[in-house]
């Protein structure tokens, strides 16, 4: 039994530390689940970042990409219906006035003598003196002083050292799909996060690069293609003598940008410049008439030498020209170039000027802007200020930063910016893994200690079991050997006064006496046997009645006096002043005998054999003493001996008679009684034990 029970334990053990160890590397797992998932967020968000710069920089480029070649000038003509007679007229550019134009900053244009013409003003015009001219004249002298010398200074030769500077990219096969992407670097950094954690990821932004655009190639009327370039021809060399000049001014001049000029006349022939709408327009002049009023004007011809008009100081058109010509107009995409010049807080290596190859007919040009890059940045710092998510930070860098939770390299081709996520609660992670091991352990220990109490349960359980199990062979050999006992003495009475061996009157009584004694010595045995089985088996009933208490423990106590007086023992009752209380006369009767008959079984070798019974009444309860003079009860078993079956001596060697049911039972009446039972040490050596029994109301 004892090897089942350890065999038992070891598999109890090993099952719960198999848990318990799968759990912690669940734990491990979940720890690393927890941060994988949050840098999925991280990555989820940076993406989300990048798609939203990307989606303004496209429609940014595509705006730009899709602005008219003549936006780059102050005035232009703008296209006509083929083949009508209607009036030439000039369109003031919707960059005129500002430098700033979304993340452009100062637009530009790079003629092929190398003058630069630029929209913010009409050149002659010093009422544009101020904060713009200032600002002009500083953007132009970077233009000069930067971007030129890298371009070279003929505009030809610019454009083969432009394209050598931008090599155009690898053609694809497909263009990607924006979501696939997001889900796909989505899934990388998902299984990314379940092995070694990458808290670094560069995000491409091609908005800014060639291969996110097409070229576009228009057919544009050749009158106003030309009278576009006749007018740009003479501005350029304007606005490049006259900025500088113009500042002086500057304080002296008030009034629109648009003010036309104090000299513009009305004449029929004249150029009759009026502001209307945005545009100034010329008064018509008769078809195939070329007239020519003043110096000022300049004649221009087409590309085969044939004189088609001219156009006066102010861009306005003299005469009219042909229109059954077109002339083709290629645009080339943009496509950055870095040059040095940068602030020392830039994020960029440099300055980012973006060009495009402008070709009308075989007239080459280049038009650009400079890139807004304070506004870029404020573009990604609004488009993270708008995704971040509960807990997080950002902050907008050139490197990463170790404190860092994820950091994403917005890669623009020519520069990156570098976005550090961060978590406001560094530490929020490590205190839910550490709440959840602390609960852990709490449970595990929790389970441990259980697992303890189980096996050591089980453990004492399997002891009583074996013990009761001794204890009941034992009653088996007592009960064998006290039944044996009085039945083989009266069967000897018996067989002795049937054969008339006795001789003597008094000698066959007391063989009647002996045979009566044993007789009741063989009812108490068989009485405590069947009480034990009538309570274990619950069906043990009392009769409580109103009685005298010293009357009843007065009649045990002369039934047993004889039995005790042949063991050498005189009994002595001292009873006390109890009034009629409610009691079972049975339970009470069992009580006495089977204390006065264990008094004179262990008390049998003592010198003083005077067995004392007293009655007392003790407030809520009837006391019942029975005092004896022999060995005693040793302390350590005082809680035992009421125990069932137990006995102070092995049954192999123990001297006394009896099956360890007497005192058992007296502790079970006197719970039925609501009672108690004690054992003290009586002086100067013995033992009193004493049995309670409720005063009923």
């Amino acid at each position: 039994m004892y090897k089942r029970l350890i065999i038992l334990s070891s598999i109890i053990v090993l099952a719960i530390g198999g848990l318990a160890l799968l759990g912690y590397h669940s734990i491990s797992i979940w720890a690393d689940g927890l941060e994988g998932t949050r840098l999925a967020e991280l990555a989820e968000v940076a993406e989300q970042i990048r798609g939203d710069v990307k989606g303004k920089l496209d429609k940014f480029m595509q705006q730009e990409q899709n602005r008219p070649y003549t936006d780059y000038q102050y005035y232009s003509v703008p296209d006509i219906p083929a083949n009508t007679q209607q009036q030439l007229s000039l369109v003031v550019s919707p960059l005129a006035g500002r430098i700033e134009n979304d993340l452009a900053f100062g637009n530009f244009e790079i003629e092929p003598d190398g003058s630069l013409v630029t929209p913010y003003y009409q050149p002659d015009q010093s009422g544009a003196a101020g904060e713009l001219a200032i600002k002009a004249q500083t953007h132009i002298d970077n233009i000069k002083s930067n971007l030129l010398p890298k371009l070279g200074t003929d505009t030809i030769t610019s454009i083969e050292t432009w394209r050598k500077l931008t090599p155009p990219p690898p053609l694809r096969e497909k263009e990607p799909d924006e979501k696939k992407v997001s889900s796909e670097a989505t899934d990388k950094l998902q299984f990314e996060a379940k092995g070694p954690k990458s808290r670094r990821t560069e995000y491409q932004i091609e908005s800014l690069q060639q291969q996110e655009q097409k070229t576009q190639v228009i057919e544009q009327q050749r009158q106003v293609a030309a009278s576009n370039i006749a007018y740009r021809t003479t501005v350029g060399q304007q606005q490049d003598g006259n900025i500088s000049s113009s500042l002086k001014d500057s304080e002296q001049v008030e009034g629109d940008l648009l003010q036309k000029p104090a000299s513009a006349g009305a004449q029929i022939n004249e150029p009759s410049l009026t502001r209307h709408a945005g545009t100034i327009d010329s008064a018509p002049a008769p078809q195939g008439q070329l007239e020519v009023q003043e110096k000022s004007e300049k004649l221009f011809f087409d590309e085969a030498g044939l004189q088609l008009g001219a156009i006066d100081q102010y861009g306005a058109i003299r005469g009219t020209l042909p229109q059954d010509d077109t002339v083709q107009i290629r645009i080339e995409p943009f496509a950055p170039i870095v040059v040095p010049g940068g602030s020392e807080d830039s994020i960029f290596p440099g300055q980012v000027f973006l060009l495009r190859h402008v070709q009308i007919g075989n007239e080459h040009l280049l038009q650009g802007f400079k890139l807004d890059e304070k506004r870029l940045v404020e573009e990604v710092h609004d488009s993270a200020s708008r995704f971040i998510r509960e807990g997080m930070d950002f902050c907008l860098g050139k490197a990463e930063r170790q404190n860092a939770a994820y950091s994403a390299i917005l890669d623009f081709g020519f520069g990156t910016v570098t976005l550090n996520l961060m978590e406001i609660d560094p530490g929020w992670i490590t205190s839910q893994i550490t709440k959840l091991r602390t609960w852990y352990f709490s449970i595990v220990t929790v389970v441990f200690i259980a697992m303890v109490l189980v096996i050591l349960s089980l453990w004492r359980a399997m002891r009583a079991q074996v013990k009761l199990t001794e204890q009941k062979d034992d009653f088996i050999s007592a009960v064998s050997h006290e039944l044996r006992t009085p039945l083989t003495s009266i069967r000897m009475y018996a067989e002795m006064l049937e054969k008339d061996w006795v001789k003597s009157k008094d000698k066959a009584q007391e063989y009647y006496k002996g045979m009566r004694q044993e007789s009741e010595r063989l009812s108490r045995l068989i009485e405590n046997v069947l009480d034990f089985s009538r309570i274990q088996k619950g069906r043990k009933k009392y009769s409580f009645i109103l009685g005298d208490l010293n009357e009843c423990v007065t009649n045990v106590v002369e039934v047993i006096r004889s039995y005790a007086a042949e063991a050498g023992f005189a009994v002595k009752f001292e009873p006390g002043e109890i009034e009629p209380l409610t009691f079972d006369a049975d339970a009470v009767t069992q009580i006495v005998v089977n204390l006065l008959d264990n008094a004179v079984k262990y008390a049998r070798n003592a010198e003083d054999k005077t067995i004392i019974v007293r009655t007392e009444n003790q407030g809520r309860f009837v006391v019942i003493e029975v005092e004896d003079h022999g060995p005693g009860v040793p302390h350590k078993q005082r809680d035992k001996v009421f125990d069932v079956f137990y006995r102070c001596d092995a049954e192999a060697t123990r001297q006394t008679k009896g099956t360890g049911l007497g005192l058992a039972l007296v502790n079970k009446f006197a719970q039925a009684h609501n009672g108690f039972v004690q054992i003290s040490a009586a002086k100067p050596h013995g033992a009193i034990f004493r049995v309670g029994l409720a005063v009923q109301p």
